[in-house]
């Protein structure tokens, strides 16, 4: 069993703070990316999707930060804040991750999570890294609410399962019906070959 690393005061770390970004288009149905395959990642190798999220900075609003990782990751800025979760959730890296994520720094992260409505052209949408920043996603989807939580990194699924509980009610449709009724629905290939 890997022992819990301390700081210099011999506490453990404490938590990222970050935001993380449930955006939602007309259709009720969720953005998500798929995760840049690289040794370096904090969560490491997979082929892994999720909604976006980053760091806040030190003296920044979430409200800010929500809205300037959103457009870093995907460029998107026609975007509306509909909800904000009260309270900050919390996950800890799995202990083989812990001391190398983030240099150590953290044990985890702490997400103060928000609703985004989508309402510009999907040209507006754009992956590609800004200058000084690396890919965060290879490829983008619009996704069902129901299958948020089986698309993200194991750990990260308790996560997205209270967020998913929380703006569930935020999928519908501009015309207001339910997008999702929760029931499978046959969706585009997640492998790694597109």
């Amino acid at each position: 069993m890997t022992k819990p690393r301390t700081t210099k005061g011999g506490a453990r770390p404490g938590y990222r703070p970050c935001v993380g970004i449930m955006v939602l288009n007309r259709e009720g149905l969720v953005w998500i990316g798929r995760r840049s395959d690289a040794p370096e990642e904090p969560e490491g190798r997979g082929t892994w999707w999720q909604m976006p999220q980053g760091g806040v900075d030190e003296t920044e609003d979430p409200k800010v930060a929500a809205l300037r990782e959103l457009h870093e990751e995907t460029g998107m800025r026609s975007v509306e804040i509909v909800a904000e979760l009260p309270r900050w959730l919390r996950y800890d890296l799995p202990a083989h991750l812990q001391g190398k994520a983030w240099g150590g720094r953290w044990r985890g992260q702490k997400q103060k999570w928000f609703a985004m409505r989508f309402f510009g052209p999907e040209s507006e949408i754009d992956i590609s890294p800004a200058h000084g920043h690396k890919a965060e996603f290879t490829a983008w989807r619009w996704s069902p609410i129901s299958e948020l939580e089986r698309h993200v990194v194991p750990f990260k699924r308790s996560i997205y399962r209270k967020v998913v509980r929380e703006f569930r009610a935020l999928a519908r449709s501009d015309t207001g019906r339910p997008r999702d009724s929760g029931r499978r629905a046959k969706a585009p290939s997640l492998d790694t070959k597109s």
